[in-house]
């Protein structure tokens, strides 16, 4: 069970709120990382919402310590293994190494020079190896600490396969998200597939984990696999958006297009939606009083974040303000 542990209500213009960002990712040691997608900025923040030091292109505040870098678009950061961070950036495909010993950046990958369309998220394995999704292009790379590319899989050009599949077959089709799980499976959400998908190093090979490859609203209480997530054929980024993984290796999924949380809990073998409701609208913020988690009302769901029991929904509305609900289980 879960419940809402409080919302922030978050206007154009506002980076930190309450705390909070609306876009931010908690690091392996629990640092709050907050983003602005539009505006190039990643930021480390401190407890109370204090903005310890930005990495960007230019400076963004009096006072605040500032890393150079031309981030264009960042999506996600992790941290290396010498606790160096790497962030991702859509906009220039381009993964950026930030020592934050020296206050410094430098290019790690440049993804233009070797074919990508864009670049999504990064995550950082057992190994010390990176890994990145490719939205459009349809491709999950694998780098090495020193950001040479050693697997690609995918040949660019969108494909599914509902059954385990070799590395050299494997397609998908405009990756959304990508994340590390404790069981040491990379986890790749094939959005316009409407499927969760694992890609298992050890086996050489990518299995469909949720999802039939069609669209649909169907499945809780079943096995995921037989699952079916939202979709809209109209939409430039159709299909589930968001994921997050917990310390069990559960999955949730931001059914952006069912307005919907689910939860994919691995040792019962079923998928349930743990927060949102289908008649969701873009015009009415949530009450800041809403403790049910059915309730809450997700337009658009984008980035989670899972850390620590909690989980952080942001959504958006109409005239680019939004909400972040944080869930914890109750």
């Amino acid at each position: 069970m879960w419940t809402v542990e409080r919302i922030v209500h978050f206007e154009p213009g506002d980076f930190v709120n309450d705390g909070l960002a609306h876009f931010g990712f908690h690091d392996p040691r629990g640092r709050l990382f907050a983003i602005d997608h539009a505006e190039h900025i990643l930021a480390l923040v401190r407890d109370g919402g204090r903005v310890e030091w930005t990495v960007a292109a230019e400076r963004i505040a009096p006072g605040v310590r500032n890393v150079t870098a031309a981030l264009s678009f960042p999506m996600y950061a992790d941290l290396l293994a010498d606790g160096s961070l790497i962030v991702s950036n859509f906009g220039n495909p381009h993964l950026y190494r930030v020592d934050m010993h020296t206050m410094k950046a430098e290019l790690l990958v440049d993804g233009v020079a070797i074919g990508m369309t864009d670049m999504g998220n990064c995550a950082v394995d057992a190994d010390g190896f990176i890994w990145v999704n490719e939205v459009r292009g349809c491709r999950v790379w694998r780098f090495d600490p020193t950001g040479r590319p050693v697997l690609t899989l995918g040949n660019g050009e969108p494909g599914f396969q509902r059954d385990a599949t070799s590395f050299d077959d494997a397609r998908f089709s405009w990756i959304y998200d990508l994340r590390l799980g404790p069981d040491g499976l990379v986890y790749v959400l094939d959005s316009r597939n409407y499927a969760l998908r694992v890609v298992d190093l050890a086996a050489r090979e990518v299995r469909t984990v949720a999802g039939t490859g069609e669209p649909g609203y169907s499945g809780d209480g079943g096995d995921p696999r037989e699952a079916t997530f939202g979709g809209d054929e109209w939409a430039r980024f159709d299909g589930p958006i968001s994921l997050a993984l917990d310390e069990d290796g559960n999955a949730f999924v931001g059914d952006r297009f069912n307005h919907v949380v689910r939860m994919i809990d691995w040792k019962r073998n079923v998928v349930t939606t743990i927060a949102g409701r289908a008649d969701a609208d873009d015009t009415h913020p949530n009450p800041p009083t809403e403790r049910d988690p059915m309730r809450l009302n997700l337009p658009q769901i984008s980035s989670m974040d899972y850390d620590r029991g909690r989980l952080f929904v942001p959504t958006d509305f109409d005239g680019e303000a939004g909400d972040l609900a944080v869930l914890r289980r109750a």
